[in-house]
């Protein structure tokens, strides 16, 4: 979940390497994707990219052998080292600079995560980032979280906001991770919810391939994603300017991305609803995408 406002370094732009290829019309229909508009709105999803897991997960079946995958090495070349001082300044401005944003998409996120209540007890959360996410779990009965990000300074803020939200300490642990290559078994969890991820993961493809296999048939992922403006849009013109940028000041967020077009192409078993959206707060991050992906 990479935005960063203007107020941490005069522009956070976030250059996204730019794909053109398009969902193939055998890809729609395949995946019975329904794509709603939503009135007065238009959004779109710029996936922020979160990385993969290392370490235990106490909450969740680990799998040795993707435990093995997530070396340091793999974690290394999906989100090279970055010094202390930049992932603390990260993670403080996502902490402390959000608040407008998230109050303008509560709406989207309490109907997103109305799919999970009575359906899901054990939920993975791709770029954890600092748990603006966590109030939302709280009327899900006997839910357990687990938290992945690349950024070990986040976990002291997620782990404050899920004091906050009424998660017990056992219901809520933090892996250090990329979401690329995800340390647990296939099958293992009833849902994935990724908000403002996919724009810095290294490889959208590949995470979307371990979103669903980790998912247990049936299971669900929630997705909520700033994405490129319309091509020709002076909104597009501006994030091809920034899209560098943004990427250096924001932990890798990508302006650019056809985030929706990735979730099409992932075939999930069930299909996928997309709808669009368009947050006044987010300037040249407005565009977004959400939904749920069924597996």
């Amino acid at each position: 979940m990479a935005i960063l406002h203007l107020s941490l370094i005069s522009t956070i732009t976030c250059s996204q390497r730019r794909r053109t290829t398009k969902a193939s019309q055998d890809s729609v229909k395949t995946q019975k994707t329904l794509i709603a508009t939503n009135s007065g709105s238009s959004f779109r999803l710029c996936p922020c990219g979160r990385r993969h897991f290392i370490g235990a997960v106490p909450l969740l079946p680990l799998s040795p052998s993707y435990a093995a995958s997530s070396s340091t090495e793999d974690f290394k070349s999906l989100r090279p080292p970055k010094p202390d001082w930049y992932d603390e300044l990260f993670a403080w401005s996502m902490d402390t600079s959000m608040e407008s944003y998230e109050k303008e998409i509560l709406s989207y996120k309490m109907k997103l995560f109305d799919n999970l209540v009575g359906k899901a007890e054990k939920v993975l959360e791709i770029g954890v980032g600092t748990g603006p996410n966590f109030k939302y779990y709280s009327a899900i009965p006997n839910v357990s979280v687990l938290g992945v990000d690349p950024n070990a300074k986040m976990e002291s803020y997620a782990s404050k906001s899920a004091a906050q939200a009424g998660l017990k300490p056992e219901d809520f642990s933090f892996i250090r991770a990329v979401a690329e290559a995800i340390p647990l078994e296939n099958a293992s969890v009833d849902a994935v919810v990724g908000t403002l991820v996919l724009c810095s993961v290294a490889d959208v493809t590949r995470t979307l391939n371990e979103v669903k296999r980790v998912l247990r048939p049936g299971g669900v992922y929630l997705f909520i994603e700033h994405v490129a403006g319309e091509d020709g849009s002076f909104l597009r013109l501006v994030q091809n300017v920034l899209d560098p940028l943004q990427q250096v000041v924001a932990d890798g967020c990508h302006l650019t991305r056809c985030t929706g077009d990735y979730i099409l192409e992932a075939r999930f078993n069930g299909g996928a609803d997309i709808n669009k959206a368009s947050l006044s707060s987010l300037a040249y991050l407005s565009s977004h995408v959400y939904g749920v992906a069924y597996n």
